[in-house]
């Protein structure tokens, strides 16, 4: 995999577990899900007149996305709620890619090399090395985690093909994400009531920006890389989030870090380090 590729997947895990912990630290977690993903529409909406339309044959990719994106809100929402970040990321994120390297051979006749798949493997062992050491919560916030990682690969899958057919992956994503931020808000309307839901947004609306527009640039450095590289090497590169995420956890929520942590932080480091010279 390409240098450039790799430093700007980095990032984009770097600007991904950022959001991650907004959510995590935020006192109202679906509605500051929904801030991010509007966020992130915000953030979209001035590059839109610069840029060309994506291809006719991807608009359906970018609909079925916007409700498989819609599905992965409320699920990290619900699963930050029932669980640690230490035990609800590693899983969500490690997983994923998993599902990603043993199906990416039938949907997209994409054939890794036996050096990607080793690489992809030990990411993964890694971030999982980190959600199996992360002892604390409930069967209920391994179950949500696991039905995320099943969502993560789809929209992996749907928006991996539709930025390609879309002749441009940065106005692709821009497009893919005006639609969400509805589906949320209108949802949480519909269950909170027009007031709750504005209230909420009048005191935490920087967080809903900044987060989202973290959001939207990580996503779009990874449908980018998709467009010079096989998906499941991107997606499986871009759990390297997990070690930001370690950093946070330590210095933002003071979580207490113990040696299989760092291990797995290793294990991934040396994952990175297989895709770039393979």
């Amino acid at each position: 995999m390409p240098l450039d590729v790799i430093l700007l997947v980095l990032f984009g895990a770097l600007l991904h577990a950022t959001w991650n912990a907004i959510v995590k630290a935020g006192s109202d977690k679906s509605l500051d899900a929904a801030l991010i993903s509007a966020g992130g529409a915000v953030s979209a909406l001035p590059f839109l007149a610069f840029l060309p339309l994506p291809q006719a044959s991807a608009w359906p990719f970018i609909g079925a996305s916007a409700i498989l994106q819609f599905a992965y809100f409320q699920l990290v929402a619900a699963a930050y709620r029932a669980g640690d970040i230490g035990l609800v990321y590693p899983l969500m994120r490690g997983c994923a890619p998993l599902l990603i390297a043993a199906t990416s051979g039938f949907i997209l006749k994409e054939n890794l090399s036996v050096g990607a798949l080793a690489g992809t493997m030990a990411i993964c062992a890694g971030v999982l090395t980190l959600a199996l050491e992360a002892r604390r919560g409930s069967s209920r916030a391994v179950m949500l985690s696991l039905a995320n990682a099943c969502v993560i690969a789809s929209y992996t899958y749907v928006d991996g093909i539709g930025a390609r057919l879309s002749g441009n992956a940065v106005s692709y994503t821009l497009w893919m994400s005006l639609l969400p931020p509805v589906l949320l808000f209108s949802w949480a309307v519909s269950q909170r009531g027009t007031i709750a839901v504005a209230r909420h947004v009048r005191r935490n609306w920087w967080r809903g920006l900044i987060g989202g527009a973290g959001s939207i640039a990580s996503y779009g450095l990874a449908l980018w890389a998709m467009t010079k590289a096989p998906v499941a090497t991107v997606a499986a590169l871009r759990e390297t989030a997990i070690l930001f995420a370690l950093v946070i956890s330590i210095t933002v929520f003071k979580e207490k870090a113990s040696v299989w942590r760092y291990v797995a932080g290793v294990v991934i480091a040396i994952g990175g380090l297989v895709l770039k010279l393979t």
